[in-house]
């Protein structure tokens, strides 16, 4: 029996696309937590790739794809699944100023292999 990735190579590069095209990753090299934590469009574009993820992706030991619901932020552990094996991904802790108030959050930073 051939494995997904053998057999869904085509499909998965398009998820790949797909995820990279919502997070601008070709016109920036990464994002703040922050801003994802607080824009629900974006999150629910990136949930939205579940059921493609699910068909072709062999990934049923990861809990945000399996029962996203468990978990505090499903939409990074997808990003940081899917991109892993093609992008070194590097977390640096960050801090903003929000309306005279600090906001300690993570910046993600994505590097091509």
């Amino acid at each position: 029996m051939r494995l997904k990735n053998e057999l869904y190579d085509d499909e998965q590069s398009k998820i790949k696309k797909d995820l990279i095209d919502i997070l601008e990753l070709n016109n920036k090299n990464g994002f703040i937590l922050y801003h994802i934590d607080n824009d629900d469009e974006l999150k629910s574009k990136i949930m939205g790739l579940l059921p493609k993820i699910r068909t072709f992706y062999s990934m049923s030991k990861i809990t945000a794809i399996s029962t996203p619901e468990k978990i505090k932020r499903p939409y990074i552990s997808i990003i940081r699944h899917i991109l892993k094996n093609d992008y070194d991904i590097l977390s640096t802790e960050h801090t903003l100023k929000i309306d005279d108030k600090i906001i300690r959050t993570k910046r993600y930073v994505f590097i091509k292999r």
